[in-house]
């Protein structure tokens, strides 16, 4: 990891670098923060000749070796300092929750701006709304691109950022040219490595937040971050993880619910964790209690499947969608939960 001693190499100096790593098989890739920039070194990048060559660049701070896997996701690398902003808020100042509808209905774009209005209202930092929709029978619904100026009205009239799930090309070039904030990447595709690079190549320097979700079959810890390191080694290091539920299913929930690895995610990288309470459990009334279970684990916000009116919704809103009614009441909570969490960690520092 190169630290220079300016804000960003200038273009110059990066093709002088460029040249240096590139005789040693490595490749750079800038990281352009929001106060300076990095340039994470791609490969066997502890050649004791190359670094030593670039230290003696008069331009250049110093370099940082990383021993983890994990060159720019790890806890421990430059990234550590990188903060992801969204709609003007900084994700782990505060809870960040995302709400909104699990699917777009074309047919009913008032029921999405209304909702859109209503999460707004109870206190939600970005919405959610599926356009396209991964579906395991071919027959059902799975999606418009039509919606897709159904989600960017929402946010006209709102002023907050949106989220949507891509799971192709065609939907990532869609979304990127309308502007979406935070692009999903599903459970089914968590491990799609070549639509990762994609997404990290086509949103680099973007602005453009990557909500990754934990595959229905992952298991270690450390395959859900590599999955996250392609995204930022293509580009973008703007990567919130997260947790969703896997299989095997526990009896009475969608899925097994996997908030709990929330602090084991933390101890290995600074990425932020947004848990998703509603695919996990499945059910509306199970929602509100994971959700502040995932905040008591340490979350960083959650993203939450809400409707106005569930019953008239498609996808999984019938099912699993809560009202704004009961999302006020569950963001107040969880601002509680926060509330308390600052206080274990002020006896922390004082201990």
């Amino acid at each position: 990891m190169i630290i220079p001693k300016e804000a960003k190499l200038t273009s110059e100096q990066l093709k002088e670098v460029t040249k240096i790593v590139e005789e040693y098989n490595c490749r750079i890739q800038p990281i352009e923060g929001h106060h300076r920039s990095i340039y994470a070194v791609l490969g066997e990048e502890r050649e004791t000749i190359m670094i030593n060559r670039i230290l003696g660049l008069d331009y250049v701070d110093r370099f940082d070796a990383i021993d983890s896997p994990f060159k720019l996701m790890d806890v421990k690398s430059e990234l550590a300092h990188h903060k992801i902003s969204i709609g003007g808020n900084i994700v782990g100042e505060s809870p960040f929750i995302i709400a909104g509808q699990c699917t777009i209905d074309p047919k009913n774009p008032n029921l999405f701006l209304e909702t859109a209005h209503a999460v707004k209202e109870a206190g939600a930092k970005a919405i959610r709304g599926g356009v396209w929709k991964p579906r395991t029978m071919p027959y059902s619904f799975q999606g418009d691109d039509s919606s897709m100026q159904i989600l960017l009205d929402a946010k006209a009239a709102t002023g907050l950022p949106v989220d949507t799930e891509v799971m192709d090309e065609h939907q990532l070039k869609l979304a990127v040219e309308a502007g979406v904030d935070v692009l999903q990447v599903g459970a089914r595709n968590a491990l799609n490595y070549s639509l990762l690079k994609q997404i990290g190549e086509m949103t680099a320097d973007k602005k453009i937040a990557v909500l990754l979700k934990r595959s229905i079959g992952m298991g270690p810890v450390n395959e859900f971050i590599a999955a996250s390191e392609y995204i930022a080694a293509a580009g973008n290091p703007d990567v919130l993880l997260c947790p969703r539920g896997t299989s095997p299913t526990m009896d009475g929930y969608r899925n097994h619910p996997d908030e709990c690895i929330t602090p084991l995610l933390k101890e290995k990288t600074w990425a932020p964790v947004i848990v998703d309470p509603s695919h996990s459990v499945g059910r509306a009334k199970y929602v509100p209690s994971a959700a502040m279970a995932a905040m008591a684990y340490g979350a960083d916000g959650v993203i939450i499947e809400t409707h106005c009116q569930p019953s008239k919704g498609i996808g999984d809103d019938p099912k699993q969608s809560i009202t704004p009614e009961v999302l006020t009441k569950l963001i107040s909570d969880i601002n509680s939960i926060w509330e308390i969490r600052s206080h274990y960690k002020q006896a922390a520092v004082i201990a």
